[in-house]
């Protein structure tokens, strides 16, 4: 992978070389012994006592916490300086992915390790990290992120909690409550946010034997029903200036970072959970046989499992290249500065819109192939003693974790705009020459020389090309007002997402077809051929829903969008045997 830090957003107008491209392939050795270590924890340490875990015991949690800690597997973004790894983001990101056989402990751990913690390890000043990071990275206090309140979820800058400092100048005085809190019922530690004097919106971390913090009682959930969700009070709770962190008035600096790190890892969980949903649904499709054979070997099955692949192989791609992004831009960072916490969020917030792009793609994912699972194991897939039934509810919430998915789509498009008009990425200049040249632009042919997948590099080229015309439509009709017109705003945030999901899976196979050659390449081939051809024919839905809503008409999105489909069920059945055969997802 190359050394180029390149700009968040700048798919949509760049062509990246494939060889800039992190992907799965390139996991080191460091990588390879996380993911032994962690799938070994989950397998000795917790599935044993995963009937436990699953109805709330949580001084077992608390207990297979240290043992985490113990291994490492909390501390992958703590600096060793605090008791942390500094294992990077990739390590981080694989122990998120494979943790996931542990269930709701999974989501415990995840938010103690992400949003829980990464608030300090960021933007901590030298005292708070020394006295907090070290025991968090341990497990022997375990942490809960406190932002959300009745009336202000998705609007996180509308919170009603206030922060009063006292006459003596020594405490704030916090009131108010935050609610849906993860882990909040045994926390030792809540980063939390208040408004100082009514209207200064700043980041704190409460110990939770402060006189004045309370819990309420749990919530009876859906899903992850291992994990705790509480509601917490803040009463007169006299919290020491010291522990306000980062700046008064600048909390939501820490909230957005935070919840970019969130969404990012939550995108890996979600690749995790996929995975895990194949599997089982594979081995059973080929042990449950009807009318004389495993279901497996029906159409209409392989059909289900070689889309529950694809998605999953795309969802990998995207995380692991978004992490390779995340990696490169931390390394040329000094790390010898102070404020070296400050200026690693900072630079994570570089790739604020791909952390939403994945977010949204990879839980959407993980939506369809956990259904699908169910799907698989028919009536069975409907009762608690299979594996599936979990797996369906526990992933509901994920969608809605870190910021729903509706308002991840706006911020995509927003983000997208703004750096456009900071001149940080090209948008309006690509726009502009696209202008000029679309009175020439022909349907491209599917003969393209090139090798195996020339043709669909072309038509993500065309899709890109597709999003800026339709951009700049939306933007000549509205101007300023175009931040209104939210659904066609979503019709682009979607077209953006699958050109980011359509490059990934294409760069990566390109990558593999350049370092492994065609025959181990194949199958990655065919997911991404599959994926080009059905995702252009949804691109094209939401182009013309847009045109439609401009009352416009053209020959030239015609031109941009008119692709000669590929026989995609011959290419579903060998993904599918593929899958069947090693009983598992592979690519």
């Amino acid at each position: 992978m190359a050394d180029v830090v390149r700009k968040g957003g700048a798919f949509i107008v760049e062509e990246t070389p494939p060889e800039d491209v992190f992907t799965p392939e390139d996991f080191r050795e460091e990588h390879k012994m996380i993911i032994v270590t962690t799938e070994d924890f989950v397998k000795n340490e917790v599935v044993p006592h995963l009937e436990a875990l699953e109805h709330k015991d949580f001084e077992l949690a608390r207990s297979m916490t240290r043992k985490a800690g113990e291994l490492g597997l909390l501390g992958a973004d703590v600096p060793e300086d605090y008791g942390g790894g500094g294992l990077g983001i990739i390590s981080s990101l694989l122990i998120c992915e494979h943790f996931v056989g542990s269930g709701s402990f999974g989501v415990t751990v995840n938010a103690h390790t992400g949003i829980g913690t990464s608030p300090l390890v960021f933007f901590g000043n030298e005292q708070q990290k020394r006295k907090y990071l070290p025991s968090l990275a341990r497990g022997e206090k375990v942490a809960a992120y406190a932002l959300t309140e009745p009336g202000a979820g998705t609007d996180a800058l509308s919170i009603q909690t206030t922060a009063k400092l006292t006459e003596d100048g020594k405490y704030y005085r916090l009131n108010g409550t935050k609610q849906f809190i993860t882990n909040a019922g045994f926390a030792d530690l809540i980063m939390t946010y208040a408004k100082v004097d009514g209207d200064k919106f700043t980041s704190f971390v409460v110990e939770r034997e402060t006189p004045g913090v309370s819990t309420g009682p749990e919530e009876k959930k859906m899903g992850i029903r291992g994990t705790s969700t509480v509601s917490i009070y803040f009463e007169d709770a006299l919290v020491p200036v010291e522990n306000q962190i980062f700046e008064t008035g600048r909390g939501h600096i820490v909230a957005f970072n935070i919840l970019d790190i969130g969404r990012f890892k939550l995108a890996a969980g979600a690749v995790g959970v996929s995975k895990l949903a194949i599997d089982n649904a594979v081995k059973y499709g080929k042990e449950r046989t009807q009318f004389g054979r495993p279901i497996c070997q029906f159409g209409l099955i392989k059909h289900k499992i070689a889309e529950m692949a694809i998605k999953t192989y795309i969802s990998e791609s995207m995380v692991y290249r978004t992490g390779g992004l995340v990696e490169t831009i931390l390394a040329s960072m000094d790390h010898s500065a102070e404020d070296i916490g400050r200026q690693s969020a900072k630079s994570i917030s570089e790739y604020a819109i791909e952390c939403s792009i994945n977010k949204i793609y990879c839980t959407e994912a993980l939506a369809y192939v956990a259904d699908e699972a169910v799907q698989i194991y028919g009536g069975y897939g409907y009762v608690e003693d299979y594996p599936v039934e979990q797996i369906y509810r526990d992933c509901r919430i994920f969608r809605i974790f870190e910021g729903t998915n509706e308002i991840n789509r706006v911020i995509t498009m927003g983000f997208l705009v703004r750096k456009a008009l900071k001149n940080e990425i090209p948008l309006l200049a690509a726009m502009e020459s696209l202008r000029k040249s679309l009175p020439e632009m022909a349907p491209i042919a599917s003969a393209a020389s090139g090798g195996p997948l020339e043709y669909q590099r072309q038509l993500v080229e065309r899709a890109k090309k597709t999003f800026l015309f339709l951009a700049d439509a939306v933007i000549a009709k509205y101007g300023d007002k175009a931040n209104e017109e939210e659904e066609l705003l979503g019709c682009l945030s979607d077209i953006a997402i699958e050109v980011f999901a359509m490059e990934s899976g294409l760069l990566r196979a390109i990558k593999s077809l350049q370092t492994q050659g065609e025959g181990k390449a194949a199958m990655k081939v065919d997911m991404v051929a599959t994926y080009v051809n059905d995702a252009m024919k949804r691109i094209n839905i939401w182009a013309e829903t847009v045109m439609a809503a401009l009352d416009k008409q053209t020959t030239e999105l015609e031109s941009l969008t008119h692709f000669t489909t590929m026989d995609t069920v011959a290419a579903r059945r060998r993904i599918a045997d593929h899958i069947i055969a090693a009983e598992k997802f592979v690519c």
